[in-house]
């Protein structure tokens, strides 16, 4: 065989196929509330593990942001709540089935004080926010984020609301509302345990709210129905609430189903 006959052979062959370690990996995009960070993370790390090949992209934020972007198209493959009202609103849209929604631990609020705080929560329970020495109190927005809308709902079951609205300082995501704590911006800031338990805050107090002061927060995660890759979204959700998942949930402060 001459060169122009193999030439013309290898041009009709077309290239090479690549080897396996040279194909791109397979992306699983979740969108996660932001109380989740270090133990989605941690999640991510062990599930890429035992998976070679895929990536999780991990993107954080509120979960009513996080709802409102779905319903605009949002090429997410699954979406972790820091509630089920929201995963139950996916669904109800027929952006998601209802056997594809799992709840996976149950989140704890708590106040945390900076340290030298003299605010007595320990002693006088969430009254001692309508001191006058109390002048700034950190909360998530409501609208938009689970744990500020627990917040709210201790504030009133407690009687102290109308001492304290005009003392908050809300942040558009547990994130930001820890921000504002770790940089002296406020007196107190009500937050998931989870997020207290970092090293950035290692320094504060943290006081438990009295959990018969706001409903049970459930957290849940679907599927979305306009994924790409449903079948490694629920892998991923199967290994939250899996043996390891659990693990690690426990580990950062939350209870478990």
């Amino acid at each position: 065989m001459d060169r122009r006959t193999l030439l013309a052979l290898l041009l009709l062959a077309g290239p090479a196929p690549r080897p396996a370690s040279a194909e791109a990996p397979r992306r699983l995009t979740v969108a996660a509330a932001a109380n989740l960070k270090e133990a989605a993370e941690a999640i991510a790390r062990a599930f890429q593990g035992d998976h070679p090949g895929v990536e999780v992209k991990l993107i954080f934020g509120a979960s009513g942001n996080f709802f409102a972007q779905i319903q605009n198209g949002a090429p997410f493959d699954l979406f972790l709540s820091a509630d089920t009202e929201y995963p139950d609103k996916v669904v109800a849209a027929g952006l998601a089935r209802a056997a594809d929604e799992r709840v996976y631990a149950f989140g704890k609020l708590v106040a945390w004080l900076p340290p030298g705080s003299a605010v007595e929560l320990e002693q006088r329970g969430l009254a001692a926010l309508g001191d006058p020495a109390v002048e700034r109190i950190a909360s998530a927005n409501p609208a938009v984020a689970p744990f500020g809308r627990a917040t709210e709902q201790a504030f009133r079951a407690a009687g102290v609301y109308d001492a304290v609205k005009d003392k908050l300082v809300l942040g558009t995501s547990v994130a930001q509302t820890a921000q504002f704590a770790t940089t002296g911006a406020v007196d107190v800031a009500f937050l998931p345990l989870s997020l207290t338990l970092g090293k950035e805050m290692a320094g504060g107090k943290v006081v438990p709210v009295a959990e018969r002061l706001y409903p049970r927060i459930e957290q849940s995660g679907v599927v979305l129905a306009a994924s790409r890759e449903a079948e490694l979204a629920r892998a991923f959700l199967a290994f939250v609430v899996g043996e390891q998942g659990r693990a690690v949930l426990s580990r950062s402060g939350y209870g478990l189903p």
